[in-house]
C-alpha cells in the first residue's frame, strides 16, 4: 500500500508528549483506514492541532456552530464535481491531496470523559472520522452513517479500540 504524507501543525504542543509517538500511532490508524476504503494511491493531508478558541472560531466561521469541536475536516474534493484522477494512475510520484484536519485535543479529552471511551479510543475515533470525511464519507443520511461508522468500527477494532455495538450505526455515544 502506498503511503500517506502527513504534514503536522501543532499549535498546542500535543505532539511534544515524550511518552508516546503520536505520529506513528496516527499513521497506523490512517493506513488501516486507507486500506479499508480501498485507496491504493499516494495521499497527502495535513493535521492541525488547535486549542478550543481556534476550534470554536473555525467551527463558527465554516459550520455556523457556536462552540469548539473535536475535529473539522476540509476536504479538497467535496461534493458532486469529483476530479478524475485516473490520468495520474501511471505516475508513481503523484500524491492526491485530500485536505486538512483541525483537531482539538482538549475537546477530544472532554468527549472521552463524557462518553466513557478513554482518550486513546476517542482520539483514534476522531482521527479515522476526520480521514473518512476527507475521502468523501459522511453520516447525514442513515445509510451513509451506517457505512461510515462501520468502517470506523473495523479500523478501531484492528487497533484494539472497538466501538460499542450501538455506535456502528449511530456513531459516538453510549
Amino acid at each position: 500500500m502506498d503511503p500517506i504524507d502527513v504534514t503536522y501543525h501543532d499549535e498546542v504542543g500535543f505532539l511534544d508528549d515524550k511518552n508516546r509517538n503520536w505520529q506513528d500511532w496516527i499513521m497506523k490508524l490512517l493506513l488501516l483506514a486507507k486500506k479499508e476504503i480501498g485507496k491504493d494511491n499516494n495521499l497527502e493531508m495535513s493535521i492541525n492541532f488547535v486549542d478550543e478558541d481556534r476550534s470554536h472560531e473555525i467551527n463558527l466561521k465554516y459550520r455556523d456552530k457556536d462552540r469548539p469541536t473535536d475535529v473539522i475536516s476540509f476536504a479538497i474534493e467535496d461534493g458532486e464535481d469529483a476530479i478524475d484522477l485516473s490520468v495520474f494512475e501511471d505516475d508513481p510520484d503523484f500524491q492526491e491531496d485530500i485536505g486538512d484536519l483541525f483537531m482539538c485535543p482538549s475537546v477530544i479529552k472532554r468527549h472521552s470523559k463524557e462518553y466513557g471511551t478513554g482518550f486513546d479510543r476517542e482520539f483514534g475515533y476522531t482521527v479515522v472520522h476526520g480521514f473518512l470525511h476527507l475521502n468523501g464519507y459522511d453520516h447525514i443520511k442513515p445509510d451513509e452513517a451506517k457505512e461510515m461508522f462501520g468502517i470506523q468500527g473495523k479500523v478501531l477494532e484492528e487497533c484494539g479500540l472497538p466501538l460499542y455495538p450501538d455506535q456502528l450505526d449511530e456513531g459516538r455515544g453510549k
